[in-house]
């Protein structure tokens, strides 16, 4: 059953809020320990669907998410939860607001079950970095489930909740919801609120979602978007829902020449083939210059706007001193971007990534001027084993085909494209700035293949 499916039998007084609830949280206390998933539960769950049932029943309007259940990653202010960042540095910080995306989920009725594991302070793409341990993938609990918003697509995938919030710095969304075989959508940059996401990197990261299916992660989408005077970044935006549009029309799909497992290739262009023959659009191979230096481009990005943001972590204000309490991962971007930022003034990193970035919003900009979207692998390669030892490069190598979006401010969405091995792959959509409803639009008819 989809959760808009739930909504109508909540507000139809053919399924309770509460049944809904109570199915999840006995769900979640019940397989969570092996799959380490979420981090906290929210033992008001279940008395907040009773006050919805009770507002049902006596008539009263409930909101559009009435009754459903939603994790988030714990790096999203949640009243009253502890936004770990899964680090030991705020392990007891006890947030004293909500979110703007959280607000927007309240006020519509949508119950939050609870914090989701994540790898520490977003630094990673395995989820194995988290300090209370690493998140495993429900579709092989020996695989990673991917990062860094690991237990938001785990939950998903484990059927844990409705849908799921994460945050998306360069495939933390789209690269696990690939390898655990859901949904993950990163809007565009601008298109949801930030405000209350401890970021990091305020220059690249959007929250996004998690679902089941595309009209799932649409119709969420559509509740959490828009303008917001606490985000100065937000824009007003038209969003053509996917649930309501009329079929989208002929449209030509490029096919760019990145780097990617010949088998997920494959899979990912049998995908687009019987797609395309399907509704009659055009499939063309196009070139995207300067897209080969994202990663390199990312990271001194990444690095200098962490170490930046983590000063107010100085075990004064927020927690313990985040060098003294942090993990291996998280002081190597620290200590990173401490050096970028001596050199700056010798304009030697920073600013020379970010001029690299706008070559590659340009190089989007003007391949969106000969095509309507772009198709390509959400991730390079198959996940690895728990535990597996690699290295810093070999780690970062799952981000290359994800980074570029979050670069140009695109949205990008990762949907099952079939498997390998029995193990998930992704599929990605990427359309232009603000064009989020026709990225939403094309994914579906990918579905319904």
């Amino acid at each position: 059953m989809t959760a808009i499916e739930k909504i109508e039998l909540i507000k139809k007084g053919k399924l309770s809020a509460e049944d809904n609830i109570r199915k999840f949280i006995e769900k979640i206390k019940k397989e969570n320990k092996e799959l380490n998933s979420v981090l906290e539960i929210n033992e008001n769950a279940i008395e907040e669907a009773k006050k919805i049932d009770e507002r049902a029943k006596k008539g009263e309007k409930i909101g559009k998410l009435a009754g459903l259940g939603v994790i988030v990653k714990a790096n999203i202010n949640v009243f009253g939860m502890h936004a770990t960042c899964a680090s030991k540095t705020l392990e007891n910080y006890k947030c004293g607001y909500d979110a703007t995306v959280i607000e927007k989920i309240k006020e519509e009725d949508g119950i939050i079950l609870g914090m989701a594991n994540m790898d520490e302070f977003a630094c990673g793409s395995s989820g194995e970095t988290s300090a209370f341990g690493a998140t495993k993938n429900p579709r092989n609990k020996e695989l990673i489930p991917g990062g860094s918003s690991s237990g938001s697509a785990a939950s998903v995938a484990a059927g844990f909740c409705d849908f799921a919030l994460g945050s998306d710095t360069g495939g933390s969304i789209r690269n696990p919801a690939s390898h655990c075989g859901v949904v993950g959508i990163k809007p565009s940059y601008g298109f949801v609120s930030r405000y209350g996401l401890i970021d990091l990197s305020m220059s690249l990261d959007q929250i996004g979602i998690f679902a089941e299916n595309v009209t799932d992660a649409a119709y969420a989408l559509e509740i959490i978007r828009g303008k917001d005077e606490h985000d100065p970044t937000t824009k007003n935006q038209g969003f053509c829902n996917p649930i309501l549009s009329e079929k989208i029309k002929k449209i030509k799909i490029g096919i760019p020449k990145l780097t990617a497992d010949e088998k997920i290739w494959k899979l990912i262009k049998e995908n687009v083939k019987k797609t395309a023959e399907k509704n009659n659009w055009e499939v063309k191979e196009i070139e995207l210059p300067h897209v080969d230096l994202a990663v390199q481009t990312y990271y001194p990005i990444v690095y200098t706007e962490f170490f930046s943001g983590t000063r107010k972590f100085d075990g004064r204000r927020y927690g313990k001193k985040i060098e003294d309490s942090c993990g291996e991962e998280v002081l190597r971007r620290i200590l990173g971007g401490s050096e970028i930022s001596k050199a700056e003034h010798h304009g030697k990193y920073y600013r020379q990534a970010l001029k690299v970035k706008e070559l590659i919003k340009q190089a989007f900009d003007e391949a969106f001027k000969k095509v309507d979207c772009i198709i390509l692998p959400t991730v390079p390669k198959l996940p690895h084993k728990i535990g597996t030892k690699l290295s810093v490069e070999d780690m970062y190598s799952y981000d290359p085909l994800t980074i570029p979006a979050n670069l140009a401010e695109i949205p990008g969405i990762s949907i099952p494209a079939g498997e390998i091995n029995k193990i998930p792959v992704g599929m990605q959509i990427f359309c232009p700035r603000m064009e989020d409803g026709k990225m939403l639009s094309i994914a579906k008819e990918f579905e319904n293949i």
